[in-house]
């Protein structure tokens, strides 16, 4: 009876409901950083727009280790999706166990890392010194998040894995409801908060993740996870599944930080390129306004590599295609919703974080190149993810490599060579999902990955 009650728990299926009930829970989850980035970035765009270019610099570069947790995570999840599929809850905390030991020595290197070589880099690429400094005097702070963060991502990789994705949401609105709140008291000195300006912003947002992080393994605690799943007996290294999880993560992780390095040297270029403020100031905008409506279609996407996992480890390979055809669906019309709006409404976004005019008249036809970008992201990233929930993690490396070299160099032409307009620049975004949803349409349709499984 209790092995009837876990296949019931753990084995998914193909429904819309089931899709949305796996996906909405996810989007919550990863509103968190983009939530936590977005509130910084409106109260930082107060202090004025060389503060809120310089925060697209940080963020980005933040991001870029956010990704490598990304990565270990949704190579995580890929593989206690499968356990779960074929009904063996031990070996979940076995997998999940080893997850947290690798996230833990990532987030180690990563601190070494921006104390070591970070300074030296800023300096060496930006042109505007101070500009440089603030960066650095932030990041020294911010990246001591990084293992909370990573402790957090690890968590969503054993409940959306197992189809616990309900408990996301308590532990995004502990961690956005606290960053919220010191945002607004260390920047700005109010609520009885020492007054600390453009680095209030990192204490703020390494205090969240730290209770969002408390609150939500308090959780999986309280509901029995740890006990079903015998996580805290597999806690000792075991190599056997540390090389699986390395295995099934390290391409997802260089893909993942290949992604979003690439759009770090794009804010490089735009600071170096003429109107450097003014554009950094844009950019970053449409880099949280991208975050923050892309969080739909990156919950699909995760749940698009979750639930072909687990179908493949019920041996329903040819249902995937079902699937996805489902997914598409809702992810392209949710984004393609938001087009509408945003193109409907511009200036209403544009002025949460500046009522400068010339601003918000420079920034609108970005907006709508950046729009319209989202939909391409949309389905093509569930089709990227697809590829993921196969195990073919290897050619997800390979389609991020070819599309990352045909990002940079347009954005090297553009931005370095002819000096074109930031519209133009932002221009890459469609080049880029359109060549990872080519390739990744041609993997899945070709169908070789069937033999693998």
């Amino acid at each position: 009876m209790k092995n009837d009650e876990m296949r019931q728990d753990l084995r998914m299926e193909i429904s819309t409901k089931h899709i949305l009930a796996l996906a909405l829970p996810i989007s919550a989850s990863i509103l968190v950083p983009q939530i936590n980035y977005f509130t910084n970035n409106i109260f930082l765009g107060q202090l004025g727009e060389s503060e809120l270019g310089a925060a697209g610099i940080t963020g980005v570069y933040y991001l870029i280790f956010g990704a490598i947790g990304y990565g270990l995570n949704n190579g995580l999840q890929s593989l206690i999706a499968r356990s779960a599929g074929e009904n063996k809850p031990e070996e979940i905390g076995k997998i999940f166990a080893q997850g947290i030991r690798i996230a833990l020595l990532i987030s180690l290197l990563g601190i070494i890392i921006t104390y070591v070589a970070a300074p030296y880099a800023i300096h060496h690429v930006l042109k505007n010194e101070a500009t440089a400094q603030r960066v650095i005097d932030f990041l020294l702070i911010r990246i001591w998040g990084l293992p909370f963060l990573y402790l957090y991502q690890m968590r969503n990789a054993l409940l959306v894995g197992t189809n616990q994705s309900k408990f996301l949401v308590i532990g995004t609105l502990a961690e956005t409801i606290t960053n919220i709140v010191l945002d607004y008291g260390l920047i700005f000195g109010h609520l009885g908060m020492p007054e600390l300006g453009f680095n209030g912003a990192a204490y703020a947002s390494i205090i969240a993740e730290a209770i969002g992080m408390v609150v939500v393994f308090a959780i999986i605690h309280t509901n029995s996870l740890t006990q079903s799943f015998k996580i805290f007996q597999h806690l000792r290294y075991q190599k056997e599944n540390t090389i699986l999880v390395l295995k099934r993560s390290s391409p997802l992780i260089f893909q993942y930080a290949m992604s979003i390095i690439s759009w770090e040297i794009f804010f490089i270029l735009v600071e170096r390129n003429g109107n450097g403020v003014m554009d950094l100031a844009i950019s970053n905008t449409m880099r949280n306004i991208f975050g923050l409506f892309g969080v739909f279609t990156w919950a699909f996407a995760a749940t698009t590599s979750t639930m072909v996992s687990n179908i493949i480890g019920q041996k329903r390979d040819n249902e995937v295609e079902k699937l996805l055809g489902k997914i598409l669906t809702i992810s392209t019309g949710v984004s393609v919703v938001v087009f509408i709006v945003l193109n409907i409404f511009p200036e209403l976004f544009l002025r949460i974080f500046s009522m400068n005019a010339l601003f918000v008249t420079e920034a609108i036809p970005v907006l709508r190149v950046v729009s319209f970008a989202l939909i391409l992201m949309s389905f093509s990233t569930v089709w990227l993810n697809a590829v993921v929930g196969t195990g073919q993690t290897k050619i997800n490396l390979f389609i991020e490599c070819f599309t990352v070299v045909l990002y940079l160099i347009y954005v090297y032409v553009v931005m370095e060579v002819k000096h074109l307009s930031i519209t133009w620049g932002w221009g890459s975004e469609w080049l880029y999902w359109s060549s990872t949803f080519l390739l990744s349409y041609w993997f899945i349709k070709k169908g070789k990955w069937k033999k693998a499984a």
